[in-house]
């Protein structure tokens, strides 16, 4: 059997092919549409489909339609389509399967479903819905499809409207390659294989990153009780290696994400009844002032465009007109962006006029030196910069903190956590040991110098290649540079097509979707050869439209 190819659709001649086997699936063989000169049809729901396709040498062999966006297909030919559902899935639809007559042999079917439902899987869903044709229903139940509900669509173009689980697509078709029935079906998520004969994966996402096999084995430690004295004194140990990575007196660590750590600051400053200024120039600038707000916390607002620093002349004429303000709080490493904000400027200006400092160093701390000494509150987590698994957030602070009292949730109390002599509530002994791991790694600064010379060497070598970089080198963090594409070409099916190939960027955020921005971030475990990889897969999908 020869090689067959399985990705993303993403090329002009690639929908018009879809176009085309679309009308001999459902035109010519299936009487579900009328006829048109043209011998085209484009799905009405074509602007939202993701397409699988299957080509060999060049050539579209099959493909299938993907989609998450309500109401289904099915919605409008099947009354309470939920109803007939399991209860508690994240479902999409999978639409359209068609595959060329002489190329029927299962193969193809089985590689499309496979990459449909890992596509669903990475996007957060964990049931899919279709209407399978009448004349393929031993095949469907053969990959794991459960039927449901009466028959659909009119007579020489019936479809039994089915679901698949993930549990079942886990159980039914990795099974069909792993017992090598399926030997024509190359990985859709490979890239080039290396020396060695691997193919490799790049992490360069800003979280989940990619993590050291230490901090693994660290995780799959067998687990112990957070009351039990090894856990305490582990614990106590974790936080006094935060506090020297960055000069703090204090860390508190909670179970959660930087949002947690954040809502925790706000909750803190909403005590004192302080008027303050949030400082925004990006997505998480924006984010900061959501935290305020929700706890109603009395502020201004200076805005600086997305991709620029603040200007700080314009913090200190705000602060010499409104001399109530007594806080500050901004982001450090803004990064849908990926402007470094001034630190060591802002406490500047606010010591000289007793302002506290508060900070956002969530894509900062563990991926340059950060000194945290002269700060009220700064926030850090356990899955980027510091490059641990996610779920841990941490809370600095250089003076004593007392409780909140009823004042503010228990879980958000930083003066509850302060004053516990253990550990307030249960906490995870894996997640615990992995970030304990991860920041013995620090105890050097090579990590900070490797970080800043690939940093230089990539943002040289886009630029060379003739990509535009978003943030000035005068402004920029080392671990995040933002790639700004033309109109022309799409940074979804860029990153889509990267991710086909073992490379891993960051794309998917609505703010990076709205700008048309593609990111590669260097906060986890990554080589100078992997990253110089990924560079050349980047040239390699979209040169030729981004230079």
């Amino acid at each position: 059997m020869q090689s067959l190819v399985f990705r993303i659709a993403s090329e002009q001649w690639e929908f018009e092919e879809i176009h085309k086997l679309n009308y001999e699936t459902f035109v010519d063989e299936i009487p579900q549409h009328g006829r048109n000169p043209d011998r085209k049809l484009v799905d009405k729901f074509h602007d939202q489909n993701t397409y699988a396709i299957c080509l060999l040498n060049g050539q579209l062999t099959g493909m299938l339609a993907l989609r998450g966006q309500r109401p289904f297909s099915l919605d409008f030919k099947l009354e309470n389509l939920d109803s007939y559902l399991p209860c508690g899935r994240s479902v999409c639809e999978i639409r359209l399967l068609a595959v060329r007559k002489n190329m029927r042999n299962g193969g193809i079917f089985h590689g499309l479903i496979k990459m449909a439902m890992k596509y669903f899987e990475e996007h957060g869903y964990d049931l899919a819905v279709i209407s399978g044709t009448t004349r393929q229903q031993k095949l469907y139940r053969h990959m794991g499809f459960i039927p449901f509900g009466p028959l659909v669509g009119k007579q020489g173009a019936l479809y039994q409207p089915m679901y698949l689980s993930i549990e079942s697509f886990r159980e039914k078709v990795e099974s069909v390659s792993d017992n090598g029935n399926d030997p024509g079906v190359k990985d859709a998520t490979c890239g080039k294989a290396n020396s060695a004969g691997k193919k490799p994966f790049v992490n360069l996402m800003p979280g989940p990153v990619q993590v050291h096999q230490n901090v693994l084995d660290a995780f799959r430690v067998e687990p112990f009780s957070h009351r039990s004295d090894h856990f305490i004194a582990e614990f106590k140990e974790t936080k006094r290696m935060l506090c020297e990575l960055v000069g703090t007196l204090h860390a508190e660590i909670f179970q959660g994400s930087g949002t947690l750590a954040n809502d925790v600051i706000a909750a803190e400053l909403s005590l004192g009844h302080f008027r303050g200024l949030i400082l925004v120039n990006g997505e998480f600038g924006e984010r900061l002032v959501d935290h305020a707000e929700r706890q109603e916390l009395e502020f201004d607002v200076i805005r600086s465009g997305w991709g620029d620093p603040f200007d700080y002349s314009l913090v200190e004429q705000h602060l010499e007109k409104h001399d109530s303000v007594e806080w500050i709080w901004f982001v450090h490493c803004e990064t849908s962006t990926g402007v470094l904000n001034d630190l060591p400027g802002i406490l500047g200006i606010c010591r000289k006029r007793g302002i506290k400092v508060c900070v956002d160093a969530i894509s900062s701390i563990g991926t340059l030196p950060v000194a945290l000494g002269d700060v009220y509150l700064a926030s850090c987590v356990s899955g980027k910069g510091l490059a641990s698994l996610p779920g841990l957030a941490v809370v600095f602070h250089n003076h004593e903190i007392a409780s909140g009292g009823r004042k503010v949730p228990r879980y958000y109390d930083l003066g509850y956590y302060a004053a516990a002599k253990g550990v307030p509530f249960t906490f995870s002994s894996n997640m615990l040991h992995a970030f304990r791991a991860a920041l013995k790694r620090f105890r050097s600064d090579s990590r900070f110098k490797m970080i800043r010379q690939m940093s230089e060497w990539l943002r040289g070598e886009m630029r060379k290649r003739g990509h535009r970089i978003l943030a000035s080198d005068n402004c920029a963090s080392p671990a995040v540079t933002t790639i700004v594409l033309p109109p022309s070409v799409s940074s979804r099916q860029i990153g889509l097509r990267l991710e086909e190939r073992g490379c891993l960027l960051s794309c998917n955020s609505e703010y990076l979707l709205k700008r048309n921005w593609l990111q590669i971030c260097l906060m986890g475990e990554c080589s100078l050869e992997n990253l110089a990889w990924a560079v050349d897969q980047l040239s390699d999908v979209g040169e030729e439209n981004i230079a």
